[in-house]
């Protein structure tokens, strides 16, 4: 088998693909010309339990459609050499967050067959501090495959978004084919608004930030407009309302040049959660015992309060959060991680895009000296496997492919702060993974690749009625500890790491779809086709 990108590579690119069960391959051009033919060298792959070898072919570089050919006959999935071959993946990428939204019906004139009625527009009611009192919640992002708003997976989304458009804002000048186009504000901007206009209702005039809006259990595989259960808001915690003061500082500083209304309200919000987290210091978070849907713990806020006093920094000059800053990192926090659970990274981010002289020079030292030393330990373990993936067995965990992204971010950010073009080479070859180039031949981008996953834990997709899933979504990927009836341990038993994975909606534990797995795919491609 020989596993490729099934999008494709980008003129000029360096152009990887791995072989296994053989070592002799033949590349051919869709007329049937052969352009290549060589012998790959051979070594053990722990992820994927087999012998394999990588393929570099970086001289072909022709625009145009190719395959690969192994010893035993077996042809590769097709892909395309050419100057713009993501150009249609960014753009569905970024409009699976309009096909997410809540509150709103989705019109046939932007989403095509895949339009619905309007969800979710019922009030909300509170949780424990205020049961009799029912709050207006429409809005947001449904999270994943279910229809929960969650504060603290939705700062994260928007916050690989909204780096990304900070970092690279050529890359996001196309036209999401939303309503809100044309009206003079960037379409990433317009499709951020709507999950941040939600947040705001989730503030108590306190600054408290509720951490989720679900109902009290999972609704079954219906469309969002037929799902009929009240929604509850859960209480305020900690971290959401230190994710609620970063991510709306940083709103609030992006916005500013294009709707100077909605700045001021996202400045007033992120005021208001600094205000509260300085006055409550301590963890806060509790799940009610009643709600059964999913509760994205932490057993630590610090992190979530160092991204926030970066930001706040940054918006305020208040040197009080300069303090802040220097009491966190003494806890030795991850300050390169970039999920949801530890946002470290994204403060490090922050601060090391601030316009020099911002920030006191030892922790732009400090954080810049982890940051490259994080991506020089995955760019080793990559060059260590024909995969090329910053991976090691017990990485494949719930959301693997998430992990994955965000190591191919690590590395976009290490380029931005070295100029070291390696780091953009293992950026793509983690995006390779992720588009086919793995032990399962599958691109784990709905529409995307000749043997692109069909089936994700999506209700909408299950029950819409139509075969083919919405394009654009990245599936949640091979999962060790998969624990669903489609997926788990007597099912996949003996399979290597790499392919505990199915593709069905029953599998939730590999097989789930959310706005934070898309969230770093629309970074690393913004990153690597928006130019200088």
């Amino acid at each position: 088998m020989i596993a490729v990108n099934q999008v494709g590579y980008a003129a000029g690119s360096v152009k990887h693909a791995t072989i296994s069960g053989g070592r002799h391959y033949k590349l051919y051009n869709s007329k049937g010309e052969r352009i290549l033919e060589g012998d790959a060298q051979l070594i053990y792959d722990e992820n994927s339990a087999e012998e394999a070898g990588c393929i570099d072919f970086s001289e072909v570089d022709i625009p145009g459609k190719y395959y690969f050919v192994d010893e035993k006959g077996q042809r590769s999935c097709g892909f395309t050499i050419g100057k713009k071959v993501y150009a249609s993946l960014f753009k569905d990428a970024l409009r699976m967050y309009y096909f997410q939204r809540c509150g709103m019906a989705l019109e046939e004139k932007y989403a095509g067959r895949f339009a619905h009625k309007a969800c979710h527009c019922m009030n909300a009611r509170i949780l424990y501090s205020d049961p009799e009192r029912h709050v207006k919640l429409k809005g947001g992002w449904h999270d994943a495959g279910d229809y929960g708003r969650y504060v603290t997976a939705g700062a994260v989304a928007l916050a690989h978004l909204l780096y990304a458009y900070a970092l690279k804002p050529k890359a996001f000048k196309l036209s999401h084919d939303i309503p809100e186009s044309g009206n003079g504000i960037p379409d990433i901007l317009n499709e951020c608004a709507w999950e941040l206009d939600w947040m705001l209702k989730m503030q108590e005039k306190d600054g408290g930030v509720h951490h989720k809006a679900t109902s009290e259990s999972f609704v079954d595989f219906v469309m969002p407009e037929d799902d009929k259960l009240e929604p509850v808001v859960t209480p305020v915690s900690s971290l959401a309302t230190a994710d609620q003061a970063a991510i709306m500082a940083l709103a609030a500083r992006l916005y500013e040049q294009y709707d100077e209304k909605r700045a001021k309200a996202y400045k007033k919000s992120a005021l208001a959660a600094g205000k509260w987290l300085m006055n409550n210091r301590e963890f806060i978070f509790k799940n009610p015992s009643e709600i059964h849907t999913g509760t994205y713990e932490d057993m630590c806020d610090a992190d979530e309060r160092m991204w926030a006093a970066v930001e706040l920094y940054q918006l305020s000059g208040d040197e009080k959060w300069i303090w802040v800053i220097r009491q966190i990192l003494e806890l030795r926090i991850n300050t390169v991680a970039l999920g949801w659970a530890d946002v470290g990274g994204l403060a490090s981010m922050s601060l090391l895009m601030a316009k020099k002289g911002t920030f006191p020079q030892d922790l732009v030292d400090k954080l810049k000296g982890s940051w490259l030393e994080e991506a020089e330990r995955l760019r080793k373990i990559s060059a260590s496997n024909p995969y090329e993936l910053a991976f090691h067995p017990y990485n494949f965990n719930w959301g693997s492919n998430m992990q994955v992204l965000c190591n191919a971010m690590v590395f976009c950010f290490a380029n931005r702060l070295s100029g070291e073009d390696i780091y953009l080479e293992y950026a793509a070859s983690q995006l390779d993974y992720i588009l086919g180039r793995n032990a399962m031949d599958m691109s784990y981008v709905t529409g995307y690749g000749e043997k692109a996953f069909k089936d994700p834990h999506n209700r909408p997709t299950v029950a819409d009625g139509i075969d083919e899933p919405i394009p654009g979504y990245v599936s949640g990927g091979p999962n060790y500890r998969a624990c669903d009836t489609a997926a788990n341990p007597d099912i996949l038993k003996g399979r290597p790491p790499m392919k505990w994975f199915v593709d069905d909606w029953k599998s939730y534990s590999t097989n789930e779809i959310t706005i934070y797995w898309n969230s770093p795919l629309v970074y690393v491609l913004a990153y690597l086709t928006g130019g200088k």
